[in-house]
């Protein structure tokens, strides 16, 4: 009996994914267990393994197409066995990025989601790069389905009807838009249009922070980084400034029961930012472990959906590329992110005299609509002081 090849749930929270790549050409023998595809959520890309032996007898989905979970992908059958008819497989429906996170009060439709429209992905990305409403093109594909032809043909005469375009830069080539960079750039332009962002800095002497640092990592014989430190110093403060751990909702703010910390991490994948659970609750020993195995995970793209969502506040650390202060984005719909620039030596004043001390620039960014300066102020002391004498958190 033939086996279906089908769409991994991949996390509780995956609705569909995108097929990257097949693996084996359509006719070519596998084994159960072996790896046929590439799929991508909008987090992760990860590898499908066949179900079963056989031959891969017909494939269904297309690379760049989106599938439902547990959506048909393709068949896998014994030599010469009949599969079911093309005509009664579903079509792979277009992926859209995740709106889960959104605060219901906040959603907002994006320019052509209005109706869904029959296109390739390819004719979106047109439709996007040449400014063309793609609901206005009529498609010449099956089932009035819109090609990249079809929009091309669409914008060449808009510009014969108007003005002659401006020249145009040659580009090398155009970079495919995955899942997570769409993710980004959604999640980032959202947190620009909808949140009142007020951004605060301050300097603080680190010395204590690096001394503490290599005598943990020695203790524990492993290196231990600066994000695990930077974790427990929030996870800790968050839990005497629970007005900092809140989410923006329809009934207004709302304080959140645990304390969950993502840290954005970058991958070829794009940005990432995996998250430590009730991380208030935690040691040192276990938080660093967590974070090693979340960032190894996140890089070898096998980290899953449930481990990136539920963060209610952020840290982004940019010290290691010699950056010294910056303005961080809020990941909606969290209401704070705290900034890390690079811990180095830097000259102060001490009891008026100039001295050479090692200090590390911090900047948070919070949401004005869920807390005022002034608490947020008093929270950004409260880290400042954590940094400054570290030795608090074993107390």
């Amino acid at each position: 009996m033939a086996t279906r090849v089908q769409m991994p749930q991949l996390g509780a929270t995956m609705t569909e994914g995108r097929l990257v790549k097949w693996l084996v050409a359509e006719g070519q023998t596998i084994r159960k267990g072996e790896p046929v595809a590439e799929v991508e959520t909008d987090k992760i890309v990860t590898e499908v393994e066949a179900p079963a032996d056989g031959v891969l007898a017909r494939i269904v989905a297309q690379p760049d197409e989106a599938v439902e979970v547990a959506g048909l992908l393709g068949w896998i059958a014994a030599p010469g066995e009949e599969l079911p008819p093309a005509e009664e497989e579903p079509e792979p429906q277009r992926a859209t990025v995740d709106t889960a996170m959104k605060a219901p009060a906040l959603e907002r439709k994006l320019p052509g989601d209005a109706e869904r429209v029959r296109a390739s992905p390819r004719a979106r990305r047109l439709a996007r790069d040449l400014g063309v409403d793609v609901q206005r093109v009529r498609g010449s594909g099956p089932k009035g389905r819109i090609t990249g032809e079809d929009v091309e043909a669409y914008a060449a005469r808009m510009r014969e009807k108007g003005p002659p375009p401006a020249p145009e830069i040659p580009a090398r080539e155009v970079v495919p838009v995955t899942s997570v960079r769409a993710l980004i750039a959604q999640r980032t332009a959202e947190s620009a249009q909808t949140v009142a962002a007020v951004t605060l800095f301050t300097e603080v002497e680190a010395d204590g922070l690096s001394r503490l640092r290599e005598e943990l990592s020695e203790a524990l014989g492993s290196a231990l980084g600066y994000d695990e430190l930077f974790i427990k110093i929030a996870a800790r403060v968050l839990r005497d400034f629970p007005n900092m751990n809140v989410r923006l909702t329809e009934e207004g703010p709302q304080q959140l029961a645990q304390i969950n910390i993502g840290f954005a991490l970058d991958t070829e994948q794009g940005l990432l930012v995996p998250v430590i659970r009730d991380a208030d609750r935690k040691g040192l020993r276990q938080i660093a472990r967590e974070v090693q195995e979340l960032v190894e995970r996140a890089r070898a793209g096998r980290v899953l959906p449930d481990e990136l969502a539920g963060g209610t506040f952020t840290i982004t650390n940019l010290g290691m590329y010699g950056v010294e202060c910056f303005t961080p984005i809020i990941y909606p719909p969290q209401c704070a992110i705290l900034g890390i620039g690079q811990i180095a030596p830097r000259a102060v004043v001490v009891d008026g005299e100039l001295v050479v001390r090692e200090t590390v620039w911090l900047s948070l960014t919070f949401d004005h609509r869920l807390v005022d300066g002034g608490p947020a102020a008093r929270f950004m002391q409260r880290i400042a002081r954590f940094v400054g004498e570290p030795r608090l958190l074993l107390i």
